[in-house]
């Protein structure tokens, strides 16, 4: 099948993640984790905004708020900040912390990675273990999910790289990756309780790293490889690997759909431990002749 990648406009980083398309602004929203950056790029401008998040380290995932303009919840280390931004001013601010989570000091090195919102609204998040020289030998991280009103459930524990996650909401299913495992498991959800069950491995890579997620409408998954220069297109009913989207740099870090008819992939990916140019573009691929869907706004 053929397909176009195209790099967007200032959208370098080093570390790019966490893509959320927000349909009512036509703009892409992502973050540069380890500067704590957040970026927008605006389609109908082809721009990319950005802005520092002021006084923080981290920037791990940008989500909109359902119901407040210009407010998005944010993994700043270990808590999860709302963060005021009109999406081109230089500088964002924390306006409040609305929850904090592993503040021991046995979890000191660790931080939140990715974060999305469920169907229903609810954030769903984990932490990692964030040492660069020794990722892959703690599993002290969860992944949690955050429900307005309602305490933090933990839902899955001794978590290595707490990583990419989505949701077929048709079939009642959730998808995470904890990249220390290589593999990208199925869950039975339930979305009135937010209570997942039944792991079942739908994808697995002794060399790359899986890394971020998306799906899309027809049920398929889309795995960005963090050392493999490739987003696979999984389906999850067989684990058939359906399509291989290969890319001019190694470390590919997420992807989600959008766009007017949310038919435009875009990919971000990683320059870490001064990975050559095209590393840290963020890319948009389109000729792939499918449709995402529609990503939740958090409730929280």
């Amino acid at each position: 099948m053929p397909y176009k990648l195209e790099p967007i406009p200032n959208g370098e980083t080093l570390i790019g993640e966490g893509p959320h398309w927000d349909i009512e602004t036509q703009s892409l929203y992502f973050v540069d984790i380890d500067v704590a950056k957040l970026l927008r790029y605006d389609y109908k401008q082809n721009k990319t905004y950005s802005a520092v998040l002021e006084g923080e380290k981290f920037a791990s995932f940008i989500i909109p708020v359902e119901g407040e303009s210009g407010k998005f919840v944010v993994g700043c280390d270990r808590r999860i900040a709302i963060v005021a931004w009109d999406g081109v001013s230089p500088i964002a601010k924390v306006e409040r912390v609305v929850n904090e989570v592993q503040p021991g000091k046995e979890f000191v090195l660790n931080r939140l990675n990715d974060g999305k919102a469920d169907p229903r609204g609810r954030l769903v998040a984990g932490t990692m273990y964030n040492d660069q020289k020794d990722l892959f030998s703690q599993s002290k991280g969860e992944l949690y999910s955050f429900e307005k009103g309602k305490p933090v459930k933990v839902i899955k524990s001794d978590v290595g790289i707490s990583n990419g996650l989505t949701w077929n909401e048709k079939t009642n299913k959730f998808y995470f990756i904890d990249s220390a495992d290589f593999d990208v498991k199925e869950y039975d959800y339930n979305l009135d309780t937010g209570v997942a069950s039944n792991p079942r491995v739908v994808f697995k890579h002794d060399t790359y790293l899986p890394d971020g997620m998306t799906i899309d409408s027809d049920g398929n998954i889309y795995i960005a490889t963090f050392t493999g220069h490739t987003v696979y297109k999984v389906n999850p009913s067989t684990t058939e690997i359906l399509l291989e989207i290969k890319f001019p740099c190694k470390q590919i870090t997420s992807a989600a759909f959008g766009g007017p008819n949310l038919d435009i992939l875009y990919v971000t990916t990683s320059r870490l431990n001064d990975q050559p140019s095209p590393a840290g573009s963020t890319y948009k691929v389109t000729g792939l002749g499918v449709r995402g869907l529609p990503m939740s706004k958090a409730r929280i």
